[in-house]
């Protein structure tokens, strides 16, 4: 997913990526061969923060790719597919009530 941040002078970029779009271009730019384990898969990408709301909450590819099912991979699609739903279930539970109160301070 991703969405407009607010406008601010600078260099920002126009959109936010989380979720399987901000895990796409780490799969898109490494050397990681499929088939491939969920080690690989993070011993690879060097298990980077990935953002799974526009927020910039962000969870360990470890920790996503721990709560997968599938712990061998034959494409860049079926790594996405299988953490879909765990980056998901990450946004929708928003982090729990100070991540929300702190989403409505200004500062």
């Amino acid at each position: 997913m991703a969405v407009r941040p607010p406008q601010q002078d600078g260099d920002e970029p126009d959109t936010l990526e989380f979720g399987i779009a901000a895990l796409s271009p780490y799969l898109s730019e490494s050397d990681l061969t499929f088939p491939a384990t969920a080690d690989e898969v993070v011993r690879e990408l060097g298990d980077p923060a990935i953002p799974y709301d526009a927020n910039g909450n962000t969870v360990a590819l470890s920790e996503a790719l721990g709560a997968v099912r599938t712990t061998q991979f034959d494409t860049q699609r079926e790594v996405l597919d299988a953490l879909h739903p765990v980056l998901e279930e990450y946004r929708e539970s928003g982090g729990g009530i100070l991540s929300q109160l702190r989403g409505l301070l200004p500062f």
